[in-house]
């Protein structure tokens, strides 16, 4: 008996954290900008070519990432909703096989990982797994203005 509760209680931690982890797929979620890395950080994004000429959306991807292929799809169609904005979004995907010291140096644990930076090269928003594209379209608008 108590062998059963113990199992019982091991199966709704597991389901607790399942739900946690999937109700933040998706998501964009916005991120504080950090100072004391900033300068690494933006050098690296600057080598890949992330200009500093307004928003970038930089996506993660790698030929094994089957979702990769849905982000392809919405981050294009978003981008192009917005390509005629004042400051219209850079479009980037990276490999993550060709460049591990840049998703190491932000984090980068799972694919697709998407990034939103804005001119200046702040890390503005993250999403994990494929955006949704309202969600993505929303976070850009401001920084296309």
């Amino acid at each position: 008996m108590t062998e059963l509760i113990i199992l019982l209680i091991v199966l709704v931690a597991a389901l607790a954290v399942g739900l946690f982890l999937r109700a933040r797929h998706g998501k964009v979620r916005q991120v504080s900008p950090t100072g004391e890395a900033h300068e690494r950080r933006a050098e690296l994004l600057r080598k890949v070519g992330v200009a500093s000429s307004g928003p970038t959306v930089l996506h993660f991807s790698a030929d094994w990432c089957g979702p990769c292929a849905a982000v392809r799809r919405v981050v294009d169609r978003v981008t192009t909703d917005l390509s005629d904005a004042p400051t219209p979004p850079t479009d980037l995907e990276l490999d993550i096989d060709e460049h591990p010291e840049l998703a190491k140096e932000l984090g980068v644990l799972s694919l697709p990982t998407t990034f939103i930076f804005d001119a200046s090269l702040t890390e503005r928003f993250r999403i994990s797994g494929v955006p949704v594209a309202a969600d993505l379209r929303s976070a850009l608008t401001p920084l296309s203005v």
